[in-house]
């Protein structure tokens, strides 16, 4: 009989404390001349962990077949805002996230996003500002189905993972989706984004077991991710 294989080396510990101090003190010093001198501190505080998180989530997820890959370097975002177009001009990111996919691109159709702000910690999945022609497979793919995106959406509800509100949905249906008005699936027609979220205590963050915890919700959320990519796919 063959050797069972050795279990995989887990690296992420937890978010230390520190680290989410450091992004409280960074919410209150969001300057160059406050964070620059302690740019290291960030590094090993806050993004260190975060790469070996999502190193770990990659590692379990291949382990029980579930189609999330990535570069942990790549899969995180970087600190600096994108303040060219902003009226806020704040230059640095008060919180750390870091996305996923099934095919490793960061902003691919279907992501799994995890969110770490002192106070704001969440997770969430789904398909965020999708391209027009992928966005309109997926209202078609709804029209055709209603009954299995329903019990979907219903799963989600009661696997404490809801759609969030779409501040961007439209007033009315988009063209193509006129014969849904009046119908249970008409405000999801007129939805942007198709989104999941869970929310994340600070204990949540700081605890070892934070990337099943993490996969446990990927999985309640998957069914919606199917739905999506079942509807792009063919």
């Amino acid at each position: 009989m063959a050797p069972a294989p050795a279990p995989a080396v887990m690296n992420f510990t937890g978010f230390p404390t520190e680290g989410l101090q450091f992004l409280r003190n960074l919410a209150a010093n969001n300057d160059p001349a406050w964070f620059k001198p302690r740019r290291d501190d960030y590094e090993s505080l806050v993004r260190g962990p975060m790469l070996a998180l999502v190193a770990d989530l990659l590692t379990l997820a291949a382990a029980r077949k579930l189609p999330l890959t990535g570069d942990p370097a790549k899969a995180v975002f970087r600190v600096h805002r994108d303040v060219r177009f902003a009226k806020d001009k704040r230059p640095y990111k008060t919180h750390c996230g870091a996305s996923l996919s099934r095919t490793g691109a960061k902003l691919a159709f279907g992501l799994f996003y995890i969110h770490i702000e002192p106070g704001g910690c969440f997770t969430a999945a789904g398909f965020w500002h999708p391209e027009p022609p992928q966005l309109d497979r997926l209202r078609q793919r709804i029209i055709a189905d209603p009954k299995r995106f329903l019990n979907v959406v219903r799963a989600l509800d009661a696997k404490a993972m809801p759609l969030d509100p779409d501040e961007e949905s439209t007033k009315r249906l988009p063209r193509g989706c006129e014969a849904a008005k009046g119908t249970p699936i008409e405000p999801f027609l007129k939805r942007r984004n198709l989104v999941a979220r869970h929310a994340l205590t600070d204990a949540d963050v700081l605890a070892s077991s934070l990337p099943t915890l993490l996969l446990d919700r990927f999985t309640a959320v998957r069914p919606l991710l199917d739905f999506g990519w079942q509807a792009v796919d063919g």
